[in-house]
């Protein structure tokens, strides 16, 4: 960084300043909670982990220095749950990421499949299946569950990217079709009871390098 573009030690002092009243703050919502999921004491929790996060990188960037504050931020952390007390349904949400970084393997897997059932595959896309990425993807989680290829991914030369799953509570399940034509609209983190996470970013933690790599959301219903 360029020496015009450094923050002043004024705007470093200013920063440290504000982790000291946020930190205050946070204090004060902490011994004034009204239960374990006081909203006030989550929005505390924020605001002293943005200061923290501003003035670390005004710390680094005039004096090449770095604080010994290691704070979720917002996108790591989830809001208080403020779903049913007693569920009587859930919803399951799922997000699996892959990359195809065999488009051979999987044109040959599609092409097996769609050569052993002609009928059970759109004709159209049969057509074209050896020849498209598009299709044989189309072919493949048409005939398996999603399950299945996460566990066979390999064979159909996929790699595995960050997958996530949240169990949301419900008072009752929705009515047949009803969120057909959206089906992650109504996803509100504030219902979640339970979250499982899978990334290669947490093998990247030294500190943590026997640690199983799916990491869960305490359970809070």
């Amino acid at each position: 960084m360029s020496d015009a573009a450094q923050p002043t030690a004024a705007e470093v002092r200013a920063a440290a300043d504000a982790v000291k009243t946020a930190l205050d703050r946070h204090l004060e919502a902490v011994e004034r909670r009204t239960g374990d999921d006081d909203p006030a004491v989550y929005d505390a929790f924020n605001a002293l982990a943005a200061a923290a996060e501003v003035y670390d990188e005004l710390l680094y960037d005039r004096y090449d220095e770095v604080t010994p504050f290691e704070i979720p931020g917002a996108d790591d952390s989830m809001p208080p749950y403020a779903g049913p007390e007693e569920p009587h349904a859930v919803s399951v949400l799922i997000r699996r990421d892959y990359a195809v970084v065999e488009p051979p393997r999987l044109l040959a897997q599609a092409q097996r499949l769609a050569d052993l059932d002609p009928e059970g595959h759109d004709s159209a896309a049969v057509a074209v299946v050896g020849a498209s990425v598009h299709a044989a993807l189309g072919v493949l989680f048409g005939e398996y569950e999603a399950d299945e290829i996460a566990s066979r991914h390999k064979e159909f030369g996929l790699e595995e990217g960050d997958s996530t799953l949240w169990v949301s509570a419900v008072e009752e399940l929705p009515e047949p079709g009803e969120w057909l034509g959206a089906p992650f609209d109504e996803a509100d983190p504030s219902l979640v009871v339970c979250r499982f996470d899978v990334s290669a970013v947490f093998d990247e933690d030294e500190d943590d390098a026997d640690r199983d790599p799916e990491a869960s959301v305490a359970e809070r219903a």
